[in-house]
C-alpha cells in the first residue's frame, strides 16, 4: 500500500478515539501489552519521560524535547492527537517519522493487528515505541493520550514522571471530580521513580503525596520552588528571569511559546531538566537554546499560534474549561478593538461549562470541524445563544474564518478555536 492507502486503512479499520469518541476507548492494557510483545518489547528499549496533565502535557513536551535537542541528545517525541498529518505523533529530534516507515510497520503486522484487532492508539504507540527502540534514540519523551492509568503509553518505566495539572475533561472516562481524574493521572507514578507535579491544588496534593509515598517515589511540585518572574511579551516570544527557592537561577530567557499560560509548563519543563542531570548533561545554555526555539526544534503547532495580521488571526488548541479559560486571559491582553471568534467543539464535551465562558461582546462564526465526533454548528449555534452569545452558523471552519476576515476590522481580532480539531482544519 502507498502511505495514503497505509493511513486511510488504520483510520477506518481502528476504532480511533480522536474521530468518533466514547466507543473507540479500551479501558485496559492487555492489547498493547500483547502487541508490544509481538514487537519484541521495544518499551524496554529506550529511556523515556512519561508526561501526563488535562492541560499542558502537550506544551510541555515539546519544551522538554527541544531543550534535550539543544543539549545534544536524539529525542523521540510521541503526542497526540495530530493536525494534519498522522505522522506528526511520532518524531525523532523534530523530524517526523517517514511515511516509508509506516508503510512498512503496518505491511510487517498486518497479520498481528487483524489478530489482536488493537485500536488506532494502541497501534500507534506500539509503532511509535518501535521506531524509538530501533533508531536508538537517547530520550523519548511520551504524552498520555488520556487520562494515565489506562492509557496505551502506560507501560513504559521512564526515568521520571510529569504530571501538568488536573482539570475537569473526558469525565466519562476519568471520573466527575478533580480527586478522581487526579488518582487515573497518578496511574503514571512508578515505583521508585520521580515525579514532577507542575501545579499545587490543595485538593489533588494531598493524593499525589500519598500515590508517590506507596511506590517510594520522589514527589517535587515545580511550582513550590520555581517563579517565573518579570513575564514579558516582546516580538512574539516571552522573555523572563525565573527564581529558585527566591535565589536567582538564570536570567533573560526567553521561549518562543507565547502564550502567557505557557509560564506554568515552562516551570514544569525546567523542573523535569533539572531533576534530569543525571544522567544527561543538560547545561544552561542548552535550556536557553531549547525554550527560545521550541517550534523551531519539534515543530509544534497551535498554542496561541498566529495565522495572518491585519486583522492579527490567532488559533490556539486550548478545548476544555480550563483551557479556554487560558485562552480568553491571552485575548483579554492581546490589544484589539473587538473579539471575532471562529468557534466549533466536539459532541462529548461539556458545552454548558465552556459556553458560560465566552465573551458576550464578541461576534461568533460557529462552525463544524471536519470529523464526525464534532457538534454540528446549527446546534452549536441554538446552544450558544441560551448564553447571549450570536453569530451565523457555518457547515466548514474555511467558511466561517473567511467570512470572519471579510468582516473584521483591522484592529479586531480573530480567535479560531474551541476544538483542536478547529484549528487543525485551518492550519
Amino acid at each position: 500500500m502507498t502511505y495514503k492507502e497505509t493511513t486511510a486503512y488504520l483510520f477506518a479499520q481502528l476504532p480511533m478515539y480522536q474521530r468518533i469518541g466514547a466507543s473507540a476507548y479500551k479501558a485496559n492494557l492487555d492489547n498493547t501489552i500483547r502487541l508490544l510483545a509481538e514487537l519484541g518489547n521495544p518499551e524496554t528499549k529506550f529511556k523515556s519521560v512519561h508526561v501526563a496533565g488535562t492541560n499542558g502535557k502537550g506544551s510541555t513536551s515539546h519544551l522538554l524535547a527541544s531543550i534535550f535537542q539543544a543539549a545534544g541528545y536524539k529525542t523521540g517525541l510521541y503526542t497526540s492527537p495530530h493536525l494534519k498529518d498522522f505522522r506528526e505523533r511520532i518524531k525523532i529530534n523534530g523530524a517526523c517519522i517517514s511515511e516509508e516507515n509506516v508503510v512498512d510497520f503496518v505491511k510487517k503486522n498486518r497479520a498481528v493487528f487483524d489478530e489482536i484487532a488493537p485500536s488506532f492508539f494502541e497501534m500507534t504507540v506500539a509503532l511509535a515505541f518501535d521506531y524509538f527502540a530501533d533508531e536508538g534514540v537517547d530520550i523519548a519523551i511520551v504524552e498520555v493520550g488520556m487520562g494515565g492509568r489506562l492509557d496505551s503509553t502506560n507501560v513504559i518505566t521512564p526515568l521520571l514522571s510529569v504530571i501538568t495539572n488536573i482539570g475537569l475533561d473526558h469525565t466519562q472516562f476519568l471520573g466527575d471530580t478533580i480527586e478522581q481524574i487526579a488518582v487515573e493521572k497518578a496511574g503514571i507514578i512508578k515505583p521508585e521513580t520521580p515525579v514532577i507535579i507542575g501545579e499545587t491544588n490543595e485538593r489533588t496534593a494531598p493524593l499525589f503525596i500519598d500515590i508517590a509515598q506507596h511506590h517510594h517515589s520522589e514527589i517535587i511540585f515545580a511550582d513550590q520552588y520555581l517563579h517565573l518572574e518579570n513575564v514579558e511579551q516582546v516580538n512574539r516570544h516571552l522573555h523572563f528571569d525565573i527564581t529558585c527557592n527566591t535565589h536567582q537561577y538564570r536570567q533573560s530567557l526567553r521561549c518562543d511559546l507565547s502564550g502567557i499560560y505557557q509560564k506554568k509548563n515552562i516551570c514544569t519543563a525546567i523542573a523535569t531538566i533539572l531533576q534530569l542531570r543525571n544522567p544527561y548533561n543538560i547545561p544552561e545554555t542548552a535550556i536557553a537554546q531549547g525554550l527560545a526555539n521550541v517550534v523551531k526544534n519539534t515543530g509544534l503547532l497551535g498554542r496561541w499560534q498566529i495565522i495572518s495580521e491585519n486583522p492579527l488571526t490567532i488559533c490556539d488548541t486550548g478545548h476544555n474549561e480550563d483551557g479556554i479559560k487560558h485562552v480568553l486571559q491571552q485575548i483579554a491582553q492581546t490589544p484589539h478593538r473587538r473579539l471575532h471568534a471562529v468557534f466549533g467543539i466536539v459532541n462529548d464535551k461539556d458545552a454548558t461549562a465552556i459556553l458560560s465562558l465566552l465573551p458576550k461582546h464578541a461576534t461568533y462564526y460557529f462552525c463544524k470541524a471536519n470529523l464526525p465526533r464534532a457538534l454540528d454548528e446549527r446546534a452549536l449555534q441554538q446552544q450558544a445563544q441560551a448564553f447571549g452569545l450570536n453569530g451565523e452558523a457555518f457547515s466548514t471552519v474555511a467558511d466561517a474564518l473567511e467570512t470572519a476576515k471579510n468582516t473584521a476590522h483591522p484592529e479586531d481580532l480573530i480567535w479560531v478555536g474551541g476544538s483542536t480539531f478547529v484549528v487543525a482544519d485551518i492550519i
